[in-house]
């Protein structure tokens, strides 16, 4: 959310003829970019059964909040930038722009912030967790995080920008109190939250995948007792097959993925056996069996993918929030035009990287993205 999306100190000395070309060549190939990315976000999850889990629907979200930052905010924002800095039209358009500006770039975070609650929820309770269909709980906090972002933009559309005095020719936030309260509330206060969130999840990811990892260990140990018992008796067809290779190999190098592909949950006692050395081992390692919770491969490898996403958010937009409050709370520091406009810039960025980042960590989208592409070339 620019402070200032003007040249302070500086548009009285430029001539009234400079247009800044590559800030306007540069800001529409951004806001194609933003666009097309984030409509094939939506869509793959429209369209693909696979995508359609609950943490991709927050991703939507997300993907909602750039899209509108997109058309409602870059517009205007890149057709300043090419008038040198200088704002040209209404102070009206000017409070609604900034209303807009604070409103999705809070909604961004939030969104961000309530993926790592639903996250947290989904590795802490997994029972209790609804992995197909958007809940109720879910349903709420979507709703929650547009209204906080709503609530956070809302002083701006009851007033609070229109002050006596103002300048015409720039279009900022002009309440110092207010731009710390928005940056707190809209950064300072979420990101804590989402990092201890993540940081929690992995923690239970972590023991739940040891847990995972011990149990297929027993099974494996299971099955060659099992084999090594029914090898010395006389040779059937339906005897248990040899192990795969992967289970020959060291259990802590071998991926979870691939352990779990490969062993099997039971080891039947082969027909014929069933009072025989083989059956006492079969029947020692059969546990009552009960309903457990289970985080598949696919939630896995979207857990993942996430904390890039907040990572690659924290770098573009961490230094605009630093330079945005600094300059509200020390009014004779010196903070350079070009500075405020880069850090500006690399904020809006986020909004195109995003979908970059799904394409390369996540396979469902990647493949989405591709058979989309090549259906239009």
């Amino acid at each position: 959310m620019p402070a200032n999306l003007t040249v302070s100190n500086h548009t009285t000395q430029l001539p009234d003829t400079y247009y800044n070309f590559p800030a306007l060549i540069f800001g529409i190939l951004l806001i194609i970019v933003i666009i097309c990315g984030n409509v094939l976000v939506c869509l793959s999850v429209y369209t693909e059964n696979a995508l359609k889990t609950t943490t991709n629907y927050f991703i939507v979200s997300l993907a909602v909040a750039d899209l509108l930052l997109a058309v409602l905010v870059l517009p205007l924002f890149v057709y300043t930038e090419f008038q040198g800095g200088v704002w040209a039209l209404s102070m009206a358009v000017c409070d609604g722009l900034m209303t807009m500006d604070v409103m999705l770039c809070t909604a961004s975070i939030f969104n961000l912030c309530a993926i790592s609650i639903d996250r947290f929820i989904a590795v802490s309770i997994p029972l209790n967790y609804n992995r197909k269909y958007v809940d109720q709980r879910q349903i709420i906090l979507l709703s929650t995080t547009w209204v906080m972002a709503l609530a956070v933009a809302s002083p701006i559309m009851f007033g609070i920008n229109d002050v006596p005095r103002r300048d015409p020719r720039e279009c900022k936030l002009e309440d110092d109190s207010y731009v710390i309260y928005s940056s707190v509330c809209s950064f300072f206060i979420p990101c804590p939250i989402m990092l201890l969130l993540y940081l929690g999840m992995f923690r239970g990811l972590r023991r739940w995948e040891e847990a995972r990892r011990a149990k297929l260990r027993c099974s494996i140990a299971a099955c060659r007792k099992l084999q090594e018992a029914a090898a010395g008796l006389p040779p059937l067809s339906a005897l248990p097959p040899p192990l795969p290779p992967v289970i020959e190999c060291d259990l802590d190098d071998a991926q979870l993925e691939e352990l779990e592909k490969f062993a099997p949950p039971d080891c039947p006692t082969p027909p014929g056996y069933e009072g025989g050395p083989a059956a006492s081992v079969s029947g020692a390692r059969a546990p009552p069996q009960r309903k457990s919770a289970k985080i598949n491969s696919r939630e896995r490898k979207a857990m993942r993918v996430l904390p890039v996403v907040v990572g690659v958010f924290l770098f573009c937009w961490t230094p605009f929030f630093v330079v945005h409050t600094m300059r509200a709370l020390c009014e004779s520091c010196d903070i350079p035009p070009n500075l405020m406009s880069i850090v500006t810039w690399l904020g809006y960025i986020n909004s195109a990287i995003n979908p970059i980042i799904y394409t390369i960590f996540n396979t469902e989208f990647r493949k989405f993205f591709s058979k989309f592409l090549h259906s239009c070339c």
